[in-house]
This record gives C-alpha cells, structure tokens and sequence, in this order.
C-alpha cells in the first residue's frame, strides 16, 4: 500500500520550538500536563528525550490518544 503522503508537496516552515514547561506541570511519570481552561488537555507522555504518547482529553470527557512511532522501533 503506498504512503497517503508519497508525492505530495511539503511546505517549508520554521522548526518547532521547545516550549517552557514548568515543574507544577510534569507528573511523577515524567508526563507534561498542558492546561487549558475549559478546554482540551494535552498530555505528553515521554521516554527520555522521545515523545511515546500524546494523550488530549476533550472539555467532555473523551480521551484520544496518539502513540508515537519512530524509524527502527526505537
């Protein structure tokens, strides 16, 4: 099956910043809170330096997660 991406055009923008996170924000496990008020959390869950997991939990309830795959399994 071919990647949904193969041919298409990329678009050139500046590199992602790091943001400022403050120490109240990073739990126990090493997981980054972002609060919003009223709105949606964004949880990161990292391994070292890797993202492994990005948990959003909607204003509602509902929880999303999106596992972070890297080149090599690693």
């Amino acid at each position: 099956m071919k990647p949904f991406l193969t041919g298409k055009r990329s678009h050139d923008a500046a590199a992602l910043r790091t943001p400022h996170v403050h120490k109240a924000m990073v739990s126990a496990t090493g997981a980054v809170r972002a609060p919003v008020p009223d709105g949606p959390q964004v949880e990161v869950v990292k391994q070292g330096d890797k993202v492994m997991r990005i948990v959003v939990t909607c204003s509602c309830g509902e929880k999303v997660e999106v596992e972070c795959l890297y080149p090599g399994g690693g």
